[in-house]
């Protein structure tokens, strides 16, 4: 069993974002129903951000649900919707002790209003907290998120706000809804799916990628230690040779 000692504290990613996929698959493999998977999901949610706080990550995005989501069927929809409530409220005592700061990104507009409030609140009341950063990414999707950036800029441009040939990277991460949050270095990928759905488009440029066959109600506090370790074996270049690094 890998253990917590194994990680090298100096060189942790400073920013891990999961895809947390396969809570459907792992309900079906075990003769429940839906609810019961994202349910377990719940659970594992619990476990890997207190993992992910003890271990010393300054911030971790979670993709909890997608504009693509909507499209599922209403029951579902709903299901996730009161699991999300339920779960804001059982875990914000734990948040304030654990010194960890919430906020969510997304068109949150379009969450259910009791959603909307009870999200609200517990950012609110977590809001001075300097530990571990935890992002929720709700009602999100990426070419929404740079979509939005753009019409921005652009009307800032037109107004004469912006000059054109001001534009740059740093103008367009002030434009995005994770303006307060450090490029992904981590991205985590469960249910052994291989694609990125959407999720971080800009901000994982120059993310180390990990993909595992776990499905996310089995992604335990090993599983992120391991994803962890696969993270600190490998060469960070951006764009530069190995040589250059050295």
């Amino acid at each position: 069993m890998m253990s917590f000692e194994e990680i090298n504290l100096e060189m942790l990613p400073q920013h891990i974002a999961i895809i947390m996929d396969g809570n459907g698959r792992w309900a079906k493999q075990h003769g429940k129903m839906r609810v019961r998977g994202h349910e377990a999901g719940a659970e594992a949610v619990r476990k890997n951000v207190e993992e992910a706080s003890k271990i010393g990550i300054k911030h971790l995005t979670l993709y909890a649900f997608s504009t693509e989501n909507w499209s599922r069927p209403k029951t579902e929809v709903n299901t996730l919707m009161g699991l999300l409530v339920k779960s804001l409220r059982r875990e914000l005592a734990q948040m304030i002790s654990n010194n960890i700061k919430l906020s969510a990104i997304g068109s949150l507009s379009k969450l259910p209003e009791n959603v909307q409030q009870e999200l609200l609140e517990v950012i609110k009341k977590t809001t001075h907290n300097t530990g571990m950063h935890l992002t929720l990414a709700i009602s999100y999707g990426a070419r929404e998120e740079i979509k939005q950036a753009v019409v921005q800029i652009s009307q800032k441009v037109k107004n004469n706000i912006i000059p054109i040939e001001s534009i740059d990277e740093t103008i367009i991460n002030e434009h995005l809804y994770t303006q307060n949050l450090p490029d992904v270095d981590l991205l985590i990928r469960t249910s052994g799916e291989v694609r990125i759905s959407n999720f971080l488009l800009w901000q994982i440029a120059y993310a180390e990628l990990y993909f595992t066959e776990e499905l996310w109600p089995e992604f335990n506090e090993q599983s992120l230690h391991r994803a962890i370790l696969s993270y600190q074996k490998r060469e960070r270049r951006f764009g530069k040779t190995s040589e250059q690094l050295t």
